[in-house]
């Protein structure tokens, strides 16, 4: 297996050096690994030019089945690892402002009633098949194919601000008196003024300022400090809404497509820990 992820390694990077590079593994080692292979092949597998290694006609035959065989192992250890997995421990891939904003206020409860089971967070996709999650929880419209879905909220989304922000713009309870304000986006969150407006058979009204941030959470942070409006599903703002340091100005609101879910894959048996885990997520919504 060694060899054939060298024979990879050189197919994708075009040098032993970059190989060995990626792999964490001498350029000597490397080079003897794929020595060995052309050995027992009695063939070259790839070619020496000055701009890198090109594989062979050969070659290509040879690392095309290699990939074949290197994923059979991998799918093979990846299986084994989850039969082996502790049964009390889940990983979890969690986007990281429902994390803050949702799930973690109320884990506490979770725990307390389930202290046996171990749970990992994850904000990123891992690289190797074994220490995949087995739970996601996506921001999206759905349905995801292959995948086990548990619709939790994000479909009711609030207009919302601070009440200083509010009584600065002059009490404005209307959409066309909230245009004059500051509208707080994120570009890859579909979330927006324009989502709003259309909602309400208003494409026509533009709002005066947006300004648009990389990240979610400096959205809700910019509007929670009173610089501006947000668009934000209602349950990731209740807290704030409840004690008022937020505002829904004349309650407008619309219905989004968008919501919050957790998914499991369809083609995996969950845990007894994911099942209880499921139940649990259902029972706070």
């Amino acid at each position: 297996m060694t060899a054939l992820r060298v024979i990879r390694a050189i197919a994708e990077r075009g040098s032993t050096t970059a190989a060995a590079e990626s792999m964490h593994m001498s350029q000597s080692a490397v080079s003897k690994q794929l020595l060995t292979v052309e050995a027992l092949l009695g063939v070259q597998i790839f070619l020496r030019r000055p701009t890198g290694m090109v594989p062979t006609q050969i070659g290509e035959i040879y690392i095309e089945q290699a990939l074949v065989a290197i994923k059979a192992m991998e799918d093979a250890a990846f299986r084994v690892a989850r039969l082996q997995s502790d049964p009390h421990m889940l990983r979890l891939k969690v986007l990281p402002i429902f994390g803050d904003r949702w799930l973690l206020p109320r884990f506490e409860d979770f725990s307390r009633q389930h202290p046996e089971i171990e749970v990992q967070y994850t904000t990123f996709a891992a690289d190797s098949p074994a220490e995949q999650p087995d739970g996601v929880f996506r921001f999206g419209r759905g349905p995801f194919p292959n995948e086990d879905m548990l619709y939790l909220f994000g479909r009711d989304v609030r207009l919302v601000c601070t009440p200083d922000y509010l009584a600065g713009l002059g009490a404005c309870q209307t959409l066309d008196d909230l245009a004059q304000g500051t509208v707080f986006e994120h570009p890859g969150t579909p979330l927006h003024w324009a989502d709003l407006i259309a909602a309400h058979g208003r494409q026509d009204l533009p709002a005066r300022k947006i300004v648009q941030f990389d990240y979610y959470t400096l959205v809700l942070r910019a509007a929670i400090s009173g610089q501006g409006l947000a668009l934000v599903p209602f349950q990731l703002i209740e807290t704030e809404l409840g004690a008022g340091q937020l505002v829904n100005p004349g309650a407008i609101s619309y219905a989004s497509d968008i919501g919050y879910w957790f998914t499991i894959p369809a083609d995996r048996k969950p845990s007894a820990a994911l099942r209880v885990f499921r139940d649990w997520l259902g029972g706070q919504i």
